[in-house]
């Protein structure tokens, strides 16, 4: 029997034909309709338990800033509540297709991102949960988010409904479309900068088309050298990486003394030997820059309270700079309903992921285990901080506006997808109508609804004194 090479995915090899019929014998299974339907299961856990489950590993000083971020709105809360929503997914209609999954596919991890080359894309951005998976989630969570945004922004129901549409029937048709191209067309396919602006200015209006080159602009002067001028001061003659506590504490604020050298001598080692992971020719390149300091830094909103480090490296001289972010992987929220890790550590799976699921990645990413860390073995991955990195607001964002954000979502993801799973399987499963789109309204709005919900019960945890929500001053 033929089989494909490699690991993933680890299946006999079918015919464009039979695969097709996969997919369709699925509808059997799930059918495309039944994706709309979401009620709570009887005696559903309490969304606060695993939130505070997630928060027992962190570092307690950090989480009531979690906890207040999360409290600020719906949407803030659902950028934090991505094993909240993966437990109630891992309840509904799937159709047994797998792709590789994201894990938290929510509107604003698509973003703009710098090629090796130099060029502007756009693509998913966050990978921290990443594991194959149901390929309905992605496209859930993105759907949801969609609906959140819009009734933050004050948007109709139907206003709502036409940008989830827009979003899934982008997905949809992608799908169809990846699943005509030979494999490496798949894989050389990207949403670059230029295709957004062209977007841009045929569907959106004056403003909506200065948001997007506003972005575009933006994007393009955040890298290590914005972030020097912006992170660091000159302390004695030599380049240090400014305080602005609790949010940016420089390594020897936090720690004094030995304790203080240790973990310098800990995250150093880990720059050192993350090298490792990287291309020979990225490994060169790296061993040009001389480390000099490190600070940790608070990060997002579901991962506020996961040890991140920026560490600051020279190359030439101290206006060749290099920022390095070392942020903590931890077990994925999909593991415990998608099945566990199968990498040897969990930044190897985060790196392995986003290899496979962006048109291309950061030409530092890499990842490495360390001990020493708070007493224990962490795992940690390795990126540039900022590399040409920039996204829209969805707070900014009008109807139309987020119709055509929601397209090129919709495109991305099935691109991602498209680059793991059986992209012919799950094109004959979607079809040519909108059944599963208009099914993904319905969800989106239920699911919606529940977020508020747990969102309240937090706000409502707080006021009552079970869990403490603290702004970064």
């Amino acid at each position: 029997m033929t089989t494909r090479t490699g690991t993933y995915p680890s299946e006999p090899w079918r015919s464009p034909r039979e695969r097709a019929e996969r997919g369709r014998a699925a509808r059997s299974r799930a059918p495309r309709s039944a994706h709309g339907e979401y009620q709570p299961a009887p005696g559903r856990f309490d969304p606060l338990d695993l939130i505070e489950k997630q928060s027992a590993g962190r570092v307690p000083e950090l989480v009531p800033i979690r906890y207040a971020r999360m409290t600020e709105s719906p949407f803030r809360f659902y950028r934090g509540a991505a094993g909240i929503m993966a437990a109630d997914l891992a309840g509904t209609p799937a159709s047994g297709l797998t792709t590789q999954l994201c894990g938290d596919a929510h509107m604003m991890n698509f973003r703009l991102l710098a090629s090796p080359e130099r060029h502007l894309l756009f693509d998913l951005n966050d990978f921290d949960e990443t594991l194959p998976g149901p390929w309905e989630w992605d496209v859930k969570r993105l759907a949801t988010s969609l609906v959140i945004a819009g009734r933050e922004n004050g948007f109709t129901a139907r206003e709502r409904a036409a940008v989830v549409q827009e979003a899934v029937r982008s997905y949809r048709e992608s799908t169809r479309r990846f699943a005509g191209m030979r494999m490496l067309d798949v894989w050389y396919a990207q949403q670059d900068a230029d295709q957004l602006e062209a977007l841009a200015s045929g569907a959106l209006h004056s403003r909506g088309r200065k948001q997007i080159s506003a972005a575009l602009a933006k994007a393009r002067t955040r890298d290590s050298l914005q972030a020097f001028g912006k992170l660091t001061r000159l302390v004695g003659g030599q380049r240090r990486i400014r305080a602005d506590p609790p949010l940016l504490v420089p390594l020897g604020d936090l720690l004094p003394g030995a304790e203080g050298a240790f973990l310098q001598e800990t995250i150093a080692a880990l720059i050192s030997r993350y090298r490792r992971t990287l291309p020979s020719d990225r490994q060169h390149l790296l061993e040009q820059f001389t480390v000099v300091d490190m600070a940790r830094k608070v990060v997002g909103v579901g991962s506020v309270g996961t040890r991140c480090w920026i560490v600051l490296l020279l190359g030439r001289d101290d206006e060749d700079p290099l920022f390095l972010q070392a942020k903590e992987a931890d077990v994925s929220v999909l593991a415990a309903h998608a099945g566990p890790n199968t990498y040897g550590t969990e930044g190897e799976r985060v790196v392995a992921g986003q290899r496979l699921m962006q048109a291309t990645s950061d030409i530092f990413l890499g990842w490495q285990r360390t001990e020493g860390i708070d007493g224990r073995e962490r795992d940690f991955y390795v990126r540039q901080l900022r590399d040409w990195k920039g996204v829209v607001e969805p707070s900014l964002m009008e109807p139309r506006g987020m119709r055509m954000f929601g397209r090129l979502c919709g495109a991305t993801l099935a691109r991602a997808h498209a680059r793991s799973g059986d992209r012919i399987a799950v094109a004959s499963y979607l079809g040519r109508g909108e059944v599963f789109d208009q099914a993904l309204v319905r969800f989106a709005e239920a699911y919606a609804d529940q977020n508020e919900r747990d969102h309240l019960a937090l706000v409502e945890a707080v006021a009552a004194g079970r869990v403490r929500a603290a702004q970064a001053a």
